[in-house]
C-alpha cells in the first residue's frame, strides 16, 4: 500500500486554508480511525488558529456518555451525524466530521467489514456519506481518512 502521507497533508491544507477564510473552528469526532483524522488535521499550517481538536470514541459507551449519541446502531448513518453534533458542542467548534463503522477484518452487527458512515456538520447544516472499502483494516482506515477529509473540504466549500 502507498504512504498516502502527502495527500493527506495537501488535503488538510485546504480544509485549513478554507476554515481560516471562513473563520470556522473545527473539530473531529473518530471511531475506526481512533484519531488519524485529526492527526493530520493538527499537522497542517495554521491549524492552531482553526483546529479545536478531536474526540477518538471507539467504545459504544464513549459515544453515548461523551458525544451524546441515541442511535440504536452505532455503525449508521445516524450515530455519524449524532457524533459531528456532539464533538461539534463539546469542544465549541463551527465545523465537524465524524466517522463511525467497521474497520475489519471481520462484519459486526450485520455490517460488512469496510462499511463506514461519514458525517460533517458546519454551523448546524449535516451532510453524510456511506461508503464500503475494501482491504485489510489498515487499508480501510486509510481509505475512511481521505474520504473523511473530502468531505470536510466539500463541505467547507
Amino acid at each position: 500500500m502507498e504512504d498516502p502521507a502527502d495527500e493527506f497533508a495537501a488535503l488538510a491544507s485546504e480544509i485549513g486554508q478554507r476554515a481560516d477564510a471562513s473563520g470556522l473552528r473545527l473539530a473531529a469526532a473518530e471511531s475506526l480511525t481512533s484519531g488519524a483524522i485529526t492527526n493530520v488535521l493538527g499537522a497542517a499550517p495554521g491549524a492552531s488558529e482553526w483546529l479545536r481538536g478531536g474526540v477518538v470514541a471507539y467504545a459504544e459507551d464513549v459515544k453515548r456518555e461523551v458525544l451524546g449519541v441515541t442511535a440504536s446502531d452505532v455503525a449508521s448513518a445516524q450515530c455519524a451525524r449524532e457524533l459531528a453534533v456532539g464533538v461539534a458542542r463539546l469542544l465549541g467548534a463551527d465545523a465537524a466530521v465524524a466517522v463511525t463503522g467497521v474497520g475489519g477484518p471481520h462484519p459486526v452487527g450485520g455490517e460488512p467489514a469496510g462499511s463506514v458512515y461519514a458525517a460533517v456538520t458546519v454551523r448546524g447544516d449535516i451532510r453524510d456519506a456511506h461508503f464500503r472499502f475494501d482491504g485489510d483494516p489498515s487499508e480501510v482506515v486509510h481509505a475512511t481518512v481521505r474520504a473523511a477529509l473530502e468531505l470536510l473540504r466539500d463541505a467547507l466549500g
